[in-house]
């Protein structure tokens, strides 16, 4: 089907001409075709009047574990080890594959109403995220999050589920789908469990996500245990002679970054999860300084308590002017790139997705710019950042689907997923 936006402002997001006026935009079936300025085509099989709405690319959330929904508000203000090792843990140990569908379906109709559009996961029982991102619609860089605690049948277990899964996995749903391998962290996982998963990635050629220095006393333990720093060590073990993604990056020195950067490792910056865990603020002034273009991601909701992503764009650029004390510090523009261009570099879909230009896939959301808070209009992208709701979003689109249209869902149950969702925690509540 060939489809036209017309009468809308277009934040392409490109390096350069990111905001188009009075602008058109063509998808024939999961493509952009074209994207321009004055008299549109005149072949189209469906015409959409875009007046009064901002067109720009779906939002890119780079880490999270979406089941963790269910968990909203389970154990909170307490230290990442104690939130961990006796909240957390404990009760996903009892998660099966219903507690899963239920709890990312819900994190799904969470994310399309607030345009997010791609997102990466990292959990268990992957099978059921994977048939979920199939059906409703959205695109996704899915991993089985490995914990590489217990026996060593337990731990060859796990590996040879996320192999499989990734296997499985990899360019489904029209490829939508795409597959990375996961080794939770370093202080979950041991140097040669690692090693192991690291040869996986090289035979499967697919990149590697892993948490690295969210807190500060794991550095101190890593260093206790093996004798480095998080960084050097997961460098020793090869993970990052892969192409890798790593979540939070809190504490890392500037060699660290240097090294990082050198390496080509990109990174998921959470800055509303690590605040609310009081793990700390990621350097990412440092890190852009040194060639690193971070990306954004909410983590589970158990710790940020949403997935709200124009959030975590708008935290990105409020926290790092206040601790810096510099108002130029992360300008809105930069902020909305590390969520939508950043986030599809992050996730090595960049010739893909992240901007609207002609040849990359159809994934956009539109927003409603007539409300009190978007106006004067003097500056779109910056209302985006620093004034805009997630309850602006009007339109949803991945592929060339429409997702949502005018605020109603298209491809999930939102009412039946509430209820699934209170019935499935009920079944593993303490």
């Amino acid at each position: 089907m060939k489809r036209l936006f017309v009468n809308a402002h277009i934040l392409t997001m490109r390096e350069k001409d990111t905001l188009l006026e009075h602008a058109y935009l063509v998808t024939e079936d999961n493509c952009i075709t074209e994207v321009g300025q004055g008299d549109p085509p005149v072949v189209y099989d469906e015409i959409l009047d875009m007046k009064g709405k901002l067109l720009l690319p779906g939002f890119i959330n780079t880490h999270g574990h979406a089941a963790m929904t269910l968990l909203r508000g389970y154990a909170d203000d307490l230290p990442l080890k104690t939130w961990l090792e006796e909240k957390m843990w404990p009760i996903e140990g009892r998660f099966g594959p219903e507690q899963v569908r239920w709890g990312t379906a819900l994190a799904m109709v969470e994310m399309i109403r607030g345009g997010t559009t791609c997102f990466a996961d990292m959990y268990d029982h992957m099978d059921q995220v994977g048939a979920l991102v199939a059906d409703a619609g959205m695109r996704a860089s899915l991993c089985r999050g490995v914990i590489g605690l217990g026996s060593q049948t337990e731990r060859e277990a796990k590996r040879r589920e996320a192999v499989q899964f990734a296997q499985q996995w990899h360019r489904e749903a029209n490829g939508r789908i795409t597959t990375m391998m996961a080794p939770h962290a370093p202080y979950t996982c041991p140097p040669a469990y690692i090693e192991s998963i690291v040869s996986d990635a090289e035979r499967l050629h697919l990149p590697i996500h892993i948490h690295l220095s969210e807190t500060r006393r794991e550095v101190e333990q890593n260093v206790q245990d093996y004798g480095k720093r998080p960084v050097a060590h997961l460098d020793q073990l090869g993970v990052f002679h892969r192409p890798a993604l790593v979540a939070h990056a809190v504490h890392v020195t500037e060699d660290e970054i240097q090294l990082l950067a050198e390496r080509g490792v990109k990174v998921s910056h959470n800055p509303g999860s690590n605040l609310k865990l009081a793990s700390g603020i990621a350097p990412v002034l440092a890190m852009l300084k040194k060639g690193i273009r971070p990306s954004l991601g909410t983590d589970g909701a158990a710790s940020n308590n949403n997935l709200d992503l124009l959030e975590e764009i708008r935290l990105a650029a409020l926290i790092h002017k206040g601790v810096g004390e510099d108002p130029e510090a992360i300008p809105a523009e930069t902020a909305l790139a590390m969520g939508t261009r950043f986030g599809a570099e992050a996730l090595f879909l960049e010739e893909e997705i992240g901007t609207l230009e002609p040849g990359k896939k159809a994934d956009f959301v539109t927003m409603d710019i007539s409300r009190a808070h978007w106006q004067p209009t003097h500056d779109l992208l910056s209302h985006v950042v620093y004034s805009a709701s997630a309850a602006d979003v009007q339109d949803v689109y991945v592929d060339g689907r429409p997702l949502m249209r005018n605020r109603e869902l298209l491809t999930l149950d939102e009412e039946r997923i509430r209820w699934e969702t209170i019935r499935a925690f009920e079944k593993v509540s303490p």
